[in-house]
């Protein structure tokens, strides 16, 4: 048996295309939660307990400079993210068919990732701002 009767034909160009915009959708789900949704609820702990109690060494840098320069941070992170992501929406499509399911179920592991972190630091500003503490 050869690899390609092994594992079928793989993912063909028009179910590629239904995949990528849904990965598509996906990483705006992850960029939302781990830029947008953490300025904002890291501004909330920041006047809850102070800009002293964020974890991360370099938010509470930029907190202590300015809101723009905070801003300005997250809109370079969610560029890099997307053209990134860009990147990788490139290889998947080089990628022979018969070896795209494999690949695709990388990328869906760490999207899936992404959009567990940014529910994480959510949950943990959350709690800060609710209850005074960190989660971790």
């Amino acid at each position: 048996m050869s690899r390609r009767e092994a594992v079928g034909e793989g993912i063909g160009d028009a179910e590629l295309a239904d995949r990528i915009d849904e990965y598509w959708e996906w990483v705006a789900v992850a960029l939302f939660l781990l830029t947008t949704v953490d300025v904002l609820t890291t501004l909330g702990a920041a006047a809850t307990v102070g800009v002293d109690g964020e974890a991360n060494p370099f938010v509470r840098w930029l907190l202590q400079r300015s809101l723009p320069a905070l801003i300005a941070v997250n809109l370079l992170a969610v560029v890099a993210g997307t053209v990134g992501f860009r990147g990788v929406v490139a290889t998947l499509r080089r990628t022979p068919p018969w070896l795209r399911p494999y690949y695709a179920v990388v990328i869906e592991a760490w999207l899936g990732l992404l959009v567990a972190a940014g529910l994480a630091v959510f949950a943990n500003n959350l709690a800060v701002i609710v209850f005074g503490e960190s989660l971790l």
